[in-house]
């Protein structure tokens, strides 16, 4: 019998583990699938790593990683994919905002041929009018800028066939938007769209800062468009300020009505000069980037495997 693996990264969500668990499983009972439930605890704070141990103890078929520290959800993500070994690989949230209903649909689609089967948010229950006006702006900048397009709503809720969990471990940069990795592998790609309800207990570990970084890195990651704009912006403003020395020139030998402007100087210093850091910080988190890259630091750390290995270690 095949085999499909669920990957679930985890930051302290003590209140949702169990659910999710009885939720899985009760799914997998209506398909004709064994299944494997893969947790990447991301350094969690709170009582979910003894939730966890408990779960294995229980069931065979959970599988706990312990990362030794916060690694991001994309990482954790990562960490998941890089130890699945089912037919198929589904990534998903233990929060119940991926619905596990949703998986004999994801199953169904792979069967009938598609290698990779995404998901789209038609809503979210509970998100505010602001954050969907965000995202979907940020969607309609990403797809401007970038040469691979991102479908609206994406989230990192989806099936992978094996031969593209094994072609993405090939993808090894620290920055990672892995949406947009993965749209760009090519296959043979679908979508299901589903909507999202509230999360089961407790609140998003997602700040507005890690929404921000993962939304820079998305950008950075498939467009070098914001370079090219530097360059567009400082060719505009030599050639304006082209027209403004020729503009001093006839005010001074022409009309000989050249008047102290430390005003008008002051302000072409500022604007000049704002576009010059400007400039210079989009060429700063490219190199940063690649400063990130070249030191060739692993993407996670384990405190503890899955339990098979850990066993063996043991042994």
């Amino acid at each position: 019998m095949k085999i499909i693996s669920v990957v679930v990264p985890v930051f302290n969500e003590e209140d949702n583990i169990e659910h999710f668990y009885e939720a899985v499983a009760q799914t997998f009972e209506s398909l004709n699938y064994e299944f494997e439930l893969i947790f990447v605890d991301d350094g969690s704070k709170d009582s979910s790593r003894d939730i966890l141990c408990r779960l294995e103890e229980k069931d065979e078929r959970v599988q706990s990683i312990f990362l030794a520290k916060n690694s991001g959800h994309q990482l954790a993500l990562t960490c998941g994919l890089d130890h699945a070994d089912g037919d198929a690989v589904i990534m998903m949230d233990g929060d119940m905002q991926h619905p596990p209903e949703l998986i004999p649909t994801l199953v169904a689609k792979w069967e009938e041929g598609y290698e990779v089967v995404h998901t789209i948010r038609k809503n979210t229950e509970g998100v505010s009018a602001l954050k969907k006006i965000t995202s979907a702006y940020y969607y309609k900048i990403l797809n401007t800028l970038s040469t691979v397009h991102i479908q609206e709503g994406g989230a990192d809720f989806r099936l992978m066939d094996h031969k593209v969990v094994v072609a993405f471990r090939r993808y090894r940069e620290h920055a990672r938007f892995i949406r947009g990795m993965i749209g760009s592998m090519g296959f043979k790609q679908t979508y299901i769209e589903f909507v999202a309800p509230k999360r089961f207990a407790g609140v998003s570990k997602f700040s507005p800062r890690k929404m921000l970084h993962l939304a820079v890195d998305g950008v950075m990651a498939f467009s070098s468009l914001p370079l090219r704009m530097g360059l567009y912006i400082g060719v505009c403003c030599g050639f304006l300020s082209f027209l403004l020395f020729l503009h001093v020139l006839v005010s001074k030998y022409v009309f000989n009505d050249a008047v102290a402007g430390w005003a008008t100087i002051t302000a072409c210093i500022l604007f000049f000069g704002g576009v010059q850091l400007t400039v210079l910080g989009i060429m700063g988190e490219y190199i940063s980037r690649i400063y990130e890259e070249v030191k060739n630091r692993p993407l996670y750390l384990i405190g503890r495997g899955k339990p098979k290995d850990y066993k063996s270690k043991e042994e």
